[in-house]
């Protein structure tokens, strides 16, 4: 059977529907394989209407009555119809699925499964899944749930799956060390459940299949990376050692070991691929001072790429001071550089040591005499393609030395998987004088009590000596709200405004998101003699810039904006920060926004400001014990899983649709076997479409 012939070939799949499964990634027979079910529905349970209770009912009945309409709320489709069994009726709600209107006949009876609750001051099952009763083989009781994609929903997966049955068969083995038919038992079961058993030895098999893919990917990468040659850079103990010498403060324990990983590293005619992670404030930027050092003294160059302009600034003011001194030339390049041209130039001439900037170090006319180093900071920020393009910049043929840097903690099973071709370095200490952040759960309806007065005794401090803004009156404050616009999409939110309901400023003193503008201006009010800001995404890059530079500097009080500080410039006199709706964004996203204040020697806090009447979820519990950036990552590794933690920050086609980088014993099985499997370069021959299919994961972890 060939997994990869197009999706065309399947029996039912014609040119309407093989346009919309390419359009969502499945463009052939083995992509449409592995599309596996989400959930599985059991009908063994059916509750008769006359029997419902609140919570999550299966009914079985038909229905009638259907209607479809716009609500008043923004892109928001009501439709409605009432499901009768021969002992009642019930009203039923679906939110934005106007094609229900067409999919039911009247003679035909249905499965319904969804949660029965009170709205609108009536009992309704709201938003039930839906199968037709015909369709459903009861020797099971088991219903793959599929996702939907575009206009095919998930009774139309199962219909294709259905027409593709005979084809299971075919399916050859992937992996080596299985037995037999493994493979081909585990996508049938997965799509055809005769057992909830069968479905957990399935999905559990399968879950491997993915883990060893992704294993073996890392593994040939760092095999690719190790035959390339880089540029052998000697380590000189005394130039460091008078470096470390020159710093005002000491540097950590695990600095210095980060460090000397680099540095022998560097020393090798291999290029290093290493990854520094720390949280915010371990003094990352300083290991990357002492590595940029070693290069210059040896005679090369460093490219030190951050993603933002105000970064790159803060970057280049900071080693500036510590390197110039010592005779490195620090240069800045960013769209904003004046005299790039002669700047360039210079660059090119080998005039300078380390070029700090953003992505106008990646233009085709930005070339380098003898780049040796190439540093990425916050790493997952900058996409596969344009890491390739620094790398390229050296003229000798060589390949630089790569050091990417991350504030987001990573737990120790993505270190073995995704992140398998890179070397670790950790910084799990902090420098002398930092803080631990004191985080608090509020309420809205808390906040004129708690919250405000907090606020004016903040903004009334003396502020931090590390400041750098002479303008600085008191200490300064972020609030981080969720949007730009409120959910209504009226921007400003006047009505609520006008409403003056609502401790926390809601509209009416409902929990709807606050717009970053009408927060500032509420802000304002509250505090009619503070500055008050506000920053968002959709501003230009100056904008932007210009807003944290005023920050920076001590001109404004609180900074009303949205997760674009998140990563941004260092303000070492910002000592609160508020999240509004902390509730809506996940654990390491709360870290890396509260890491932004407690930069500096004052007290710092971070109040988590929740809407609603639900109790605070583990998250947010969990943040506010916690000050532990690794243990943290681990508990959000539980709670969300890869895909949506790092899938987009870190490795964008992080695709596991089964395993669980929590699952550790499954990790060290494949990561085994992965090693028996290397042992024998014919494997790699042998078994062509394990080799094939890994590419997806090869493009994406590489960083040479």
């Amino acid at each position: 059977m060939d997994l990869f012939e197009p999706v065309e070939g399947l029996k039912g799949v014609g040119p309407k529907t093989a346009e919309i499964l390419k359009k969502y990634g499945i463009r052939t027979v083995r992509d449409f394989l592995y599309n596996l079910p989400r959930d599985y529905e059991s009908y063994q349970a059916v509750t008769s209407i006359a029997e419902m209770r609140p919570g999550k009912v299966v009914v079985r009945g038909k229905i009638d009555s259907l209607t479809s309409r716009k609500a008043r709320r923004r892109n928001l489709t009501v439709t409605e119809g009432v499901i009768r069994d021969n002992t009642g009726a019930v009203k039923v709600v679906w939110f934005n699925q106007s094609y229900r209107i067409r999919q039911f006949l009247p003679d035909k009876e249905y499965y319904f499964t969804g949660s029965y609750e009170l709205k609108n001051g009536r009992y309704s099952l709201i938003s039930p899944s839906v199968a037709e009763v015909a369709d459903i083989d009861m020797s099971s009781g088991l219903n793959p749930v599929y996702v939907a994609h575009g206009s095919l929903k998930s009774h139309d997966f199962r219909r294709l799956m259905a027409n593709s049955r005979d084809r299971f068969v075919d399916i050859p083995d992937l992996l080596p060390s299985v037995k037999p038919d493994t493979r081909k038992k585990a996508l049938f079961y997965a799509h055809f459940p005769s057992s909830v058993q069968m479905v957990g030895k399935a999905r559990e098999y399968l879950a491997y299949e993915e883990l060893f893919e992704l294993i073996l990917a890392s593994r040939l990468n760092r095999r690719e990376n190790e035959k390339l040659q880089a540029e052998k850079v000697p380590f000189v103990a005394e130039k460091v050692k008078g470096l470390v010498g020159s710093l005002p403060f000491t540097l950590t324990g695990a600095q210095r070991r980060a460090a000397w990983d680099i540095f022998q590293d560097m020393e090798r005619e291999v290029p290093m691929n290493r990854l520094l992670q720390g949280d915010v404030g371990s003094g990352k930027t300083m290991v990357a001072a002492l590595a940029a050092y070693e290069v210059a003294v040896a005679g090369h160059q460093v490219a030190l790429l951050a993603p933002t302009a105000i970064l790159a600034t803060q970057h280049f003011e900071g080693l500036s001071k510590v390197l110039e001194p010592l005779g490195v030339r620090v240069a800045l390049l960013t769209g904003a550089t004046k005299g790039k041209k002669e700047l360039k130039m210079r660059i090119l001439a080998g005039e300078v040591d380390l070029v700090i900037g953003t992505h106008a170090i990646l233009t085709d006319d930005t070339e380098f005499a003898r780049l040796a180093l190439v540093v990425i900071d916050e790493q997952h920020r900058f996409g596969v393609e344009q890491r390739q393009k620094l790398m390229m910049k050296s003229p000798s043929g060589l390949a630089p030395h790569l050091l990417a840097m991350t504030a987001t903690p990573i737990p120790r099973s993505l270190q073995l998987t995704v992140f398998g071709d890179l070397d670790v370095s950790i910084l799990d200490e902090l420098p002398a004088g930092r803080q631990a952040i004191a985080t608090s759960i509020i309420t809205e309806v808390e906040t004129k009590e708690r919250l405000y007065p907090k606020m004016q005794e903040i903004m009334a401090a003396t502020p931090d000596t590390k400041g750098r803004g002479r303008k600085m009156r008191g200490q300064q404050i972020y609030w981080i709200c969720k949007a730009i616009e409120n959910a209504d999409g009226a921007s400003g939110g006047e009505k609520g405004a006008r409403s003056g309901k609502g401790a926390g400023g809601g509209p009416g003193g409902t929990s709807e998101i606050i717009s970053v503008k009408r927060r500032c201006k509420r802000l304002q009010e509250v505090f009619p003699r503070a500055k008050v800001e506000f920053l968002h995404g959709k501003m230009k890059p100056a904008e932007k810039d210009a807003v944290m530079e005023r920050f920076a500097e001590g001109e404004i009080d609180i900074l009303v904006s949205t997760t674009v500080v998140e990563v941004g410039v260092d303000v070492p006199n910002a000592t609160l920060m508020v999240i509004e709706n902390a509730e809506s964004y996940g654990l390491a996203q709360l870290h890396q926004l509260r890491g932004r204040v407690g930069r500096g020697a004052s007290a710092a806090y971070c109040y988590l400001l929740t809407s609603g009447d639900e109790p605070p979820s583990r998250r947010l519990k969990e943040l506010e014990r916690s000050n532990d950036g690794f243990h943290l990552a681990e508990v959000d590794l539980k709670l969300r899983g890869p895909g949506e933690i790092y899938g987009a920050l870190q490795h964008g086609a992080l695709d596991l649709r089964i395993a669980t980088l929590a699952d550790t014993k499954l990790i060290a099985r494949a990561r085994k076997d992965v090693e028996r499997f290397l042992q024998k370069p014919e494997n790699m021959l042998q078994y062509k479409e394990l080799m094939r299919g890994i590419t997806k994961y090869q493009q994406i972890t590489t960083l040479n």
